[in-house]
């Protein structure tokens, strides 16, 4: 049986030390959430900053943009 209790004890003093660890890391991260103003963070962990395209969506988006507007001028000279 003294056995047993003395591991228990031991059992007992691991938990409190992962419960005092925990208390830290939520220390932890309340500051670094206030410090990003309280945004979640990201997956990478980074800020996000403009986006940037490739240079072929760029292409594809002006291609894109350049039919719609001959639609505009070929329905505008129906019209007139």
């Amino acid at each position: 049986m003294a056995d047993l209790d003395a591991v228990l004890e031991q059992l007992r003093q691991e938990r409190k030390r992962a419960e005092g660890e925990l208390r830290q890391l939520e220390k932890v991260i309340a500051q670094l959430s206030r410090v990003r103003g309280g945004r979640s963070s990201t997956s990478s962990g980074l800020s996000k900053g403009k986006r940037q395209l490739s240079a072929a969506a760029r292409e594809r988006i002006a291609a894109a943009q350049r039919t719609r507007w001959a639609k505009v001028r070929a329905l505008s000279k129906k019209s007139s």
